[in-house]
């Protein structure tokens, strides 16, 4: 167990683990006491690398994560009934193995379908997960980017080739897309950051949203869009920066390639005709823009408000041109690629197709909307099998009813949990996981410039006993079968207690003799690195990869990190209980991420250039007399988390997740706060408690992430709160990405009369 120094009376029973929090990208570093297993009190690590003891109020209920939830602690098996039974590991690994083995024999390695790789906090089992992949022939994957970030990516692929950070710390004009970090954070020290904007004259925030959040009520210029017509307003706001000539011209001369068609798009914007159709005033609109325009440095953020709504990868597109247009690249407060540990998906201009549906898979994931569509079909090339880790897609992914259908028509489907899940109700096999407290564990979202970080958490508590880490779920699979020779195995073993140099050289002497293993690498490492590793770390073994790569790619700006080399950076990850920086770069160093020779980004993608273009006869609304109201599926409030909470008790406030209504909308359905009220859409209904409030606009309504689970309660279960995908409709989904609409659902909502 790892602890911080505790001091005066009591100190063995007043330790401080230091580990991290798990229910957001930030991942802020944590100090937490026990009383037994229970999370006694939590706080924020002030030694910590990137959060220096910032938390929000979410992280301090992490007790209700660890021991608020019903515990998996043995394999499961369905029956031919469709009870489950408890198994062994040994029988389950054997019978697991053998079955993907036949799917493999019968279709082919490429009909089984991976899903997930770690949620918030758990990334470390997903890093594992590649090798059971190669083993098994498995090509397609999916995980929850795919239902936000993949129409984002494929814009960054094509501008700066992979993502971009903002430098909101120091940003003269902060931009927010569709994102309330008050509650969604993201951005590092994310309530701070906002308070010290607003406290300043000298800096400015803007923000595009249809609802009044917490954020919008610090802005400077809150565009209150109608839901849906992000794409117009930032049109609109392009189209001032060029006709009042606010762009910067000598950084697109110098910087940048094929600006001319982007700027000539984007002057003949009829600027009045936008703003009337996003329903912000011309003069806020205008007023915005000469901000953004005439600022020192400039930093946007767009996140699910826009990524889940229609014209989504436009969308980013547009927010891209703000800063590119304006030259907010490669200077305090703009604009950064960065460092990776690992990168979290491809980021090819490329588009790949689904075999089945032809869908696009971009970031080489397959569209969370499409997966259903590829199984439910007497298609040669259907999938036949899922894999799904650490992600309950059954709950989360649009048209639940229908996903539900997909995976009883799997000939196999094995999910890796903590917990028994809506997903794991309709799996052939559930397999315990220990919880991301009583493993080791770590994330890859290190997305800072320029200075960034890596934290990997060593365990709070020991498994529950009847539970395995995923790395070793995965190796025991690996093991069975027999994805490497014992005797390549027996000799890096041997070469590993010799020394990092002797395993080093020997490692890469069998590549280049089986360049097959490379695909293995993550298993290999762990059944002969592992072992050697101090306190148990043996699924840290792939970092010590992953620090070979960053000596390789960023070699400067791991040394201006204080690591000697790879085995160093290595070393310091290992013993770093508050996160290490692993890379230092110079603001000119951005320009050296660029995938390109002469550095200069190409500005023109013409098939958004084309999209834009067709903004003038686009659809601007997707609602009907049948269904008049637009539904926010998922909206982020201070008393709502991850569903990895399966425990209602946590929330005081509004247990049970109420349905937002305009006050004019509820006076007109006769509706009070905490009446009920019917939801109905193309897909299905749902019964909510209505909470008037003021922030949201007239026909726009919204539901709360997190809830809707099914938690144990007796000898049943019961349903706590609204299921919204229940309500989603995997039809409605971007053009380009193929990303679901949840945040823009058309819906009708009744008062529901009392018996």
């Amino acid at each position: 167990m790892n602890a911080a120094p505790a001091t005066g009376a009591g100190a063995a029973q007043e330790e401080w683990h230091k580990t991290a929090c798990i229910l957001c990208e930030n991942n802020c570093g944590l100090l937490i006491q026990l009383d037994d297993r229970r999370f006694a009190k939590i706080r924020g690590d002030k030694d910590h690398v990137a959060s220096a003891g910032y938390t929000c109020n979410k992280a301090l209920r992490l007790d209700h994560y660890q021991n608020g939830g019903v515990r998996l602690t043995m394999p499961l098996r369905r029956e031919r009934d469709g009870s489950f039974t408890e198994i062994d590991w040994d029988t389950a690994i054997s019978e697991i193995a053998t079955r993907l083995t036949e799917v493999q024999r019968r279709y082919g390695g490429d009909k089984i379908f991976y899903y997930g790789g770690g949620g918030q906090g758990n990334h470390l089992g997903g890093a594992y997960s590649g090798a059971l992949r190669r083993a098994v022939g498995a090509r397609y994957r999916s995980s929850a980017l795919a239902q936000e970030k993949t129409g984002e990516g494929w814009v960054d692929g094509h501008l700066t080739g992979s993502h971009t950070t903002g430098d909101f710390e120091h940003a003269e004009v902060s931009v927010f897309l569709g994102k309330n970090p008050w509650q969604s954070h993201g951005v590092p020290r994310a309530r701070t950051v906002l308070q010290e904007i607003a406290k300043d004259p000298a800096r400015s925030m803007i923000v595009l949203d249809p609802v009044r959040t917490e954020t919008a009520d610090l802005a400077d210029f809150h565009l209150q869009v109608r839901p849906g017509t992000d794409a117009w307003c930032l049109s609109a706001i392009l189209g001032v920066l060029v006709q009042d000539d606010l762009v910067d011209h000598v950084f697109l001369a110098e910087h940048t390639t094929d600006s001319a068609a982007v700027l000539r798009e984007l002057s003949g914007i009829d600027i009045a005709a936008y703003a009337e159709i996003c329903g912000v005033p011309e003069r806020l609109v205008r007023a915005a823009a000469q901000r953004i325009g005439t600022a020192t440095s400039v930093a946007t953020y767009e996140d699910l408000g826009v990524q889940q709504s229609p014209n989504s990868t436009l969308i980013s597109y547009l927010n891209k041109l703000l800063w590119l247009l304006t030259g907010n690249f490669a200077k305090p407060g703009a604009m950064h690629p960065h460092s990776w540990m690992a990168p979290l998906a491809g980021y090819s201009r490329d588009i790949k197709r689904t075999p089945v549906t032809g869908a696009p898979i971009l970031g080489g994931m397959v569209p969370c909307n499409s997966i259903a569509e590829e199984i439910l079909t007497d298609h040669p090339d259907r999938f036949r099998a899922m894999i799904i880790e650490s992600s309950n897609p059954a709950h989360s992914l649009a048209e639940s009813a229908k996903f539900r259908q997909a995976l009883d028509a799997l000939d196999l489907v094995v999910v890796l949990d903590v917990a028994f899940t809506e997903t794991a109700g309709h799996a052939d096999y559930v397999l315990p996981a220990a919880s991301q407290f009583e493993k080791w564990e770590a994330t890859f979202f290190n997305l800072e410039f320029p200075h960034n970080t890596f934290h990997l958490r060593a365990p709070v508590l020991e498994p529950l006993p009847g539970t395995l880490a995923e790395p070793e779920i995965y190796a025991r699979l690996l093991r069975r079968l027999g994805a490497v020779g014992r005797g390549k195995l027996a000799v890096l073993r041997m070469a590993a207690k010799l020394g990092r140099g002797p395993y080093k050289w020997t490692f890469a002497a069998l590549l280049a003799a089986d360049k097959s293993l490379a695909g293995l690498a993550p298993y290999v490492l762990y059944e002969t690195l592992g072992p050697t590793l101090p306190d148990n770390a043996r699924s840290a073994a792939v970092l010590w990869g992953l620090a070979q790569r960053v000596a390789k790619v960023y070699p400067a700006a791991m040394h201006r990190a204080g690591h000697r080399d790879a085995d160093a950076l290595f070393d310091a990850i290992l013993a770093g209980r508050s996160g290490v920086t692993f890379t230092v770069d110079d603001y000119a160093d951005a320009w050296d991420y660029l995938p390109y020779p002469d550095q200069r980004i190409p500005l023109a993608i013409p098939d958004l250039l084309h999209a834009l273009r067709d903004l003038a006869t686009t659809p601007v609304t997707h609602t009907s007399a049948e269904f008049p109201f637009v539904l926010a599926a998922g909206e982020r409030r201070a008393f709502t988390a991850n569903t990895i909470f399966r425990d209602n008790t946590w929330r005081h406030r509004d247990p049970n997740g109420s349905l937002r209504l305009n006050p004019d909308d509820a006076a007109r359905l006769g509706l009070a706060t905490g009446d009920r009220a019917r939801i109905t859409t193309n897909r299905g209904t749902a019964v909510s408690a209505v909470e008037i409030n003021d922030r949201m606009q007239p026909g726009h309504a919204s539901l709360p992430n997190g809830l809707g689970l099914d938690l144990p309660d007796g000898d049943g279960t019961e349903r706590v709160g609204v299921a919204a995908n229940e309500l989603t409709d995997v039809t409605w989904r971007d053009a380009i990405a193929g990303t679901p609409w949840h945040k823009h659902v058309p819906a009708r909502i009744e008062r529901l009369e009392e018996v």
